[in-house]
């Protein structure tokens, strides 16, 4: 009789582990890139469609050098990251929906941090290999960050911004450690990932 109850309490263990296991894999194929950023504005003035200073025209000239003068430049925009969940169902994985509970980042911007946050409210992302936007509300002063550049390189650093580097010199980069919810309980990521552009991260 004990090695019955023996035999069952192993199996029962057994699959919990497997549930387990399989539970971290189906997170840890979570994919996640920049889908492009909106809403982006200079101290009020915006800077989509941009691309050189010479769009501006002398109001926006002068809102920017008032600015300054005041020694802050703010800038403000909504950061796209797209997330998808290829836990399809597919290729020996179960199909697993993932509920994204937190996604604590941080913007580094020519290698200076240059603000960080957290999501404030969860995101769900299906599993049928479709995606979810994640909108990040991004906010921080030029001046501050970057106080060495001058008018030009401040407006040109934004207008790269609302490109989000592309073919400029500018590198842009995003970090996050995402929470992701599941049966047994939240799961963090053990580590930062780097979420870039085009291409999903894994």
């Amino acid at each position: 009789m004990k090695k019955i109850i023996f035999l069952a309490i192993f199996v029962s263990l057994l699959f919990s582990s497997c549930s387990v296991f399989q539970t971290f894999v189906n997170i840890s194929r979570l994919q996640f890139k920049i889908d492009g950023a909106n809403n982006i504005s200079v101290a009020g003035v915006s800077v989509q469609n941009k691309i050189s200073i010479s769009d501006f025209n002398a109001m926006d000239i002068l809102k920017f050098t008032t600015s300054i003068t005041r020694g802050t430049l703010p800038i403000t925009f909504i950061l796209n990251v797209e997330a998808r969940n290829p836990n399809d169902g597919t290729g020996g994985f179960a199909r697993t929906d993932a509920t994204l509970k937190a996604f604590p980042y941080r913007l580094v911007v020519d290698n200076v941090e240059v603000f960080s946050g957290d999501i404030t409210s969860a995101v769900v992302i299906p599993a049928a290999g479709q995606s979810s936007i994640i909108p990040i509300q991004i906010s921080f002063d030029l001046v501050e960050s970057f106080r060495n550049r001058g008018l030009d390189g401040l407006i040109n650093l934004a207008i790269n911004i609302a490109g989000l580097g592309g073919g400029n010199s500018t590198n842009i980069s995003l970090y996050a450690k995402p929470v992701v919810g599941t049966p047994i309980g939240n799961i963090s990521y053990p580590k930062e990932i780097k979420v870039v552009d085009m291409s999903f991260s894994e």
